[in-house]
């Protein structure tokens, strides 16, 4: 089973230096239908106007991956942690027993992210927060682990959940194939570009819930760049 859901059907909110949209229920937005899918809670698509941003907020008891589309955004948090994660890249915090952050724009022009909430296999544990460059040429062609905590995924950056979240970038014409276990839960977006998933058309920032699909096939109508997160139920 493969759910298009149209960026037109998001839920979201313009808050002028913040233009959000929400995958799933968030903030003011509420969906009885689009509470979560598997262990992947949030999927916020944000741009963040030039020299703005989050100002310090707390978060805990989840797994808060950011990737960045355009642009780049600077993180600092009360453990110290200050970093900076341009385009293509990945953050990861794991909020733990408690964490407060601040996320801004410092640059000259907008900045768009993805923002993807894992809820964590146990509560508590250190917070901790870790970036890392992953050049769009290492997952040309295939999908590509930026984040995971299953065993078997050293390379990618740590979370604390059994979900991993992927890169694709494709060029117009090319294919790519991911395989699921058993009754695990799939929610791929595009960040640019046009694609077919098993043959159903996505347009760039539609989101499409797979569910008991053994293997998807992705193939690019133009050229593609794909965020997917494979969760546990």
């Amino acid at each position: 089973m493969i759910e298009r859901r149209p960026f037109n059907s998001l839920g979201g909110a313009n808050h002028g230096w913040l233009d959000a949209k929400h995958h799933f229920s968030f903030a003011s937005y509420h969906d009885p239908a689009r509470m979560g899918w598997g262990a992947l809670r949030v999927w916020n698509d944000d741009t963040i106007a030039a020299n703005t941003g989050f100002p310090p907020h707390p978060h805990s008891d989840m797994e808060i991956i950011t990737y960045v589309r355009d642009g780049a955004i600077t993180h600092q948090d009360n453990l110290g942690n200050k970093g900076r994660t341009e385009a293509g890249d990945v953050q990861v915090m794991s909020a733990g027993t408690g964490i407060q952050h601040a996320e801004y724009n410092l640059e000259p022009d907008t900045t768009r992210i993805f923002q993807i909430w894992i809820i964590p296999d146990a509560r508590g544990g250190a917070p901790i927060w870790g970036s890392k460059p992953f050049p769009k040429g290492e997952r040309s062609g295939r999908f590509v682990t930026l984040a995971s905590g299953i065993a078997g995924d050293e390379d990618a950056l740590p979370i604390r959940a059994q979900a991993r979240v992927l890169g694709l970038t494709l060029a117009a014409g090319e294919s790519a194939e991911y395989s699921f276990d058993g009754t695990r839960f799939g929610y791929l977006v595009p960040a640019k570009g046009a694609i077919e998933v098993n043959g159903i058309r996505l347009e760039a920032r539609d989101g499409a819930a797979i569910r008991n699909e053994g293997a998807i096939t992705v193939k690019a109508l133009e050229d593609a760049e794909v965020v997917l997160v494979d969760s546990a139920p």
